[in-house]
């Protein structure tokens, strides 16, 4: 599903008490370029505590050293091995975890080829990092989520999706059938943990001018692309929208589980009709 551009924002509490980001433990894949590290810049000027995770040392220790209070993570989401670590050093330096935006990506064959020209390694790859990769480092850290989760300040996992996931797009096999498979895992993922209050989003940026966007399509316009920092800032809301309010359930006695639907009932009627 593409997210509303028109989704206000909501970085202040309704109520004016805490702000739905302030004090949250959020970690992000792919932090250190394009909508990653928009991302991680406006998690920190939202209050949250950041820890970002990319394949780079120098990129790292670069973004580290740019965006104090966010704590980088050397890991590589394709590799089985590396998960274990990143699931440890991300939840060890935050303290837990509240909120998990799986956003690395993989385009696969670059050049983008048709599928029937497209190497197996390359497929292989674009699987590894966009699907096996959330799918792993997620399960790693259900249960930081959980108890995050059960503890009243709610849990989401963002997995960052394309247009590619719902239309057929000559060239883009891999990367749209990756995208498609982990679009449908994070609706199964949902289905699964709503009765345990860690609610999944699965939501489309749209076209933004980042460095991936210019390896697949090399001669794009990019006045007309999105900026990653307003992409950044509306998938920031529509993971406000999906945190329990933890004023106002605190402030009425409503149970967790109430609050936290009742928030995500009303951002995912326009959510779901946005899907292409």
């Amino acid at each position: 599903m593409k997210i509303p551009s028109d989704e206000p924002d909501v970085r202040e509490s309704e109520t004016g008490g805490v702000g739905p980001f302030e004090g949250l433990r959020v970690a992000v894949t792919g932090g250190t370029s394009g909508l990653g590290l928009a991302l991680v810049r406006e998690f920190l000027s939202r209050g949250a505590r950041v820890a970002f995770v990319a394949r780079t040392p120098e990129s790292v220790r670069r973004v580290a050293e740019e965006n104090p209070g966010a704590h980088g993570i050397v890991g590589d989401v394709s590799s089985k091995d590396d998960i274990y670590p990143i699931a440890l050093q991300a939840a060890g330096e935050l303290g837990g975890l509240d909120v998990l935006v799986n956003n690395a990506s993989d385009l696969g064959p670059v050049p983008l080829a048709m599928l029937s020209d497209t190497e197996c390694e390359d497929l292989e790859r674009a699987f590894a990092t966009n699907v096996l990769g959330p799918f792993r480092l997620t399960k790693a850290l259900m249960g930081a989520l959980a108890a995050s989760a059960r503890e009243g300040r709610g849990a989401v996992v963002l997995n960052v999706v394309s247009d590619a996931a719902f239309n057929a797009y000559p060239t883009w096999g891999a990367y749209g059938a990756s995208k498609a498979a982990l679009h449908q895992m994070s609706r199964v993922w949902d289905e699964e943990h709503a009765a345990d209050g860690v609610r999944f989003l699965s939501l489309d940026p749209g076209d933004m001018d980042t460095p991936m966007h210019a390896a697949a399509i090399p001669d794009a316009d990019t006045s007309t692309l999105k900026r990653p920092e307003d992409a950044a800032r509306e998938l920031a809301d529509a993971i406000a929208a999906a945190l329990p309010r933890r004023d106002a359930h605190a402030a009425s006695g409503t149970p967790v589980e109430e609050s936290i639907q009742e928030s995500v009932q009303e951002s995912t009627k326009e959510l779901e009709g946005a899907i292409s």
